[in-house]
């Protein structure tokens, strides 16, 4: 049994570190978001059940899982997957733990940068007197890397290396660096979140003005949290509610279970998965959904919030709003919110390293800071690209390979080797084991059936996504012998760049022409770098086996 080399502190810090490892960018950027372009109320019902059948399910496999392996001294996904299993395959399904995490940082980080960058804007007084529709284009300046918001050369690049720099000086630190992050940003993060949406819900219709007459926050409240129960027959809405837990709770990356490998064999997994769970949702349904939303519609209206809805609102928009308070109110609503973002964001890349650093260090006895740094440098290289190329889709591609096919691909294969190939009795003794809470006896049921069908059906919705994502008129016309018409965001489609090749076919302007070969050319190099790194780390993985088997430690 190996030694464990890195420990956390506490329990408390645990917990915050795996709080914020879940609590991200996604949950102030992409939850208000998906609520709204999911019919507000109607998306909240088929979320939270999404929640309790898949969410808590994942965190309870990933807990258990992360702390079996730590046992026999594996740290990550590879080697914790191959200590459950017998075989040499199955441990290549790890792959994407230690994969996901360093594709996901590289391109992670720079959105961490802009709340940095966003910060000191905030200070300076950057956004006072600009239009919305200034503020929106400020952004469009600074992700283009030959344009400077400050007289700082290549300004984009600069904070992108900063934030990969405090990332990755904190990872040296190991476990206590992150817990001490924790500790100081999940607390902070709440607090400015908090005052934001005592601002947000005294807002009222106070925001109103002779262009949007009926602007009026409690419309933004009142949208997203009325129920509306029709939307449980309504199958896109599922699709998106299940889509969202994986980026809420950061299930399906690995992070989780590397936490989890330093928790003491007889120490409780079931408390900790809910607690940091819970919180997770907290954060995201009622800060998340308190602040952009409602305060946009308090000065915008509800309508432009449902027509404009989009990732950018948070720099395109916000910093414009906060202008409406006063200057001295919006250089404090900006820290606010951005600092908000930030510790939204470093509690998260942070545990995107820990599984690269745990790896190196049980395979080939890196030190903490050895493993911190290689990490740092791998992330810079894979990331570079979508700082230069931003506008030219890379940054996108990253996202969508990585960030989103990977994790539902990563959760649906560790479902079903958990609960039936290492077997639902261990597992659930797994789960269980020193749990300071009774566990449910459904979850064990729905570990083993519901959870692994969920996760084939949205892997298998995005593979085949029917076209306009329109669900029930696609299964009409396949049940009367007219087909499957596939849409062109679905993984299949998304491959062969058929969206981009139509536009192709009916294209006469040379110019259009040659940008639309250009945007296909660095798609394909973002989908290159990303399969250059998985077979990379599939190599260390086999070196590794190979390593295992001459010191005898392999798994027969």
């Amino acid at each position: 049994m190996g030694v464990k080399s890195d420990s956390w502190g506490s329990r408390v810090g645990l917990i915050l570190a795996m709080a914020g490892n879940a609590v991200g960018l996604g949950n102030f950027l992409r939850f208000p978001v998906q609520a709204v372009q999911n019919g507000g109320g109607a998306f909240i019902v088929p979320y939270l059940i999404c929640f309790l059948i898949m969410g808590i399910p994942l965190l309870f496999i990933e807990w258990s899982s992360g702390r079996y392996g730590g046992k026999f001294g594996n740290h990550s996904t590879p080697y914790i997957l191959d200590s459950m299993v017998k075989g040499r395959v199955l441990k290549y399904i790890g792959v994407f733990g230690i994969f996901t995490n360093i594709a996901v940082a590289a391109y992670y980080c720079y959105i961490e940068s802009w709340t940095m960058s966003y910060v000191y804007h905030s200070i300076i007084g950057t956004f006072e007197g600009m239009q919305q529709s200034e503020v929106a284009s400020f952004f469009g300046s600074y992700v283009d890397v030959g344009h400077s918001t400050t007289g700082i050369p290549y300004e984009a690049v600069i904070f992108y290396v900063l934030c990969l720099i405090i990332n990755t000086y904190i990872l040296s630190k190991g476990l206590k660096g992150i817990e001490k992050v924790a500790k100081i940003g999940m607390p902070l993060l709440i607090l400015f979140g908090a005052i934001l949406a005592i601002k947000s819900l005294t807002l009222g219709t106070s925001g109103a003005s002779d262009i949007f007459p009926d602007a009026n926050a409690w419309d933004g409240f009142n949208f997203i949290w009325t129920p509306q129960y029709d939307s449980i027959f309504d199958l896109k809405v599922w699709m998106a509610a299940a889509g969202q837990i994986f980026f809420t709770l950061s299930v399906g990356m690995g992070t989780v279970h590397c936490y989890a490998a330093y928790v003491a064999e007889k120490d409780d997994i079931a408390l900790n998965a809910v607690s940091a769970g819970f919180m997770n949702e907290f954060v995201e349904v009622v800060l998340g959904s308190m602040i952009v939303i409602p305060i946009a519609a308090g000065y915008l209206g509800l309508d432009w919030v449902k027509e404009n809805a989009g990732f950018g609102m948070a720099f395109q928009t916000m910093p414009y709003l906060f202008q409406q308070w006063g200057s001295m109110i919006a250089i404090i609503a900006g820290v606010l919110w951005f600092g908000l973002l930030f510790f939204a964001g470093i509690t998260s890349s942070l545990a995107m390293g820990t599984p690269w650093m745990g790896f190196m260090r049980d395979e080939f006895g890196w030190s903490q800071n050895k493993g911190a740094w290689s990490f740092g440098f791998i992330a810079l290289i894979m990331g570079l690209p979508t700082v230069i190329f931003f506008q030219q889709g890379v940054f996108d591609e990253y996202d969508y390979w990585a960030g989103t096919v990977s994790l539902v691909l990563f959760a649906m294969l560790e479902t079903i080797l958990f609960s039936w190939i290492f077997g639902m009795e261990k597992g659930w003794k797994a789960i269980i084991s020193g749990a300071d809470i009774k566990v449910p006896i459904i979850y064990k049921y729905i570990i083993k059936f519901v959870t692994p069908v969920m996760l084939i059906i949205i892997f298998m919705g995005s593979l085949f996504k029917p076209k306009d994502n329109n669900w029930s008129g696609n299964i009409t016309t396949l049940l009367s012998g007219n087909g499957w018409t596939l849409d062109n965001g679905s993984i299949i489609k998304t491959i062969i760049h058929s969206g981009i090749k139509e536009q192709l076919a009916i294209a006469t302007d040379p110019v259009i022409i040659a940008q639309l070969h250009d945007q296909i050319f660095y798609l394909n190099f973002a989908r290159l770098m990303l399969l250059a790194l998985f077979l990379f780390i599939c190599g260390l993985v086999y070196v590794a086996f190979q390593k295992r088997h001459k010191e005898g430690r392999a798994t027969l």
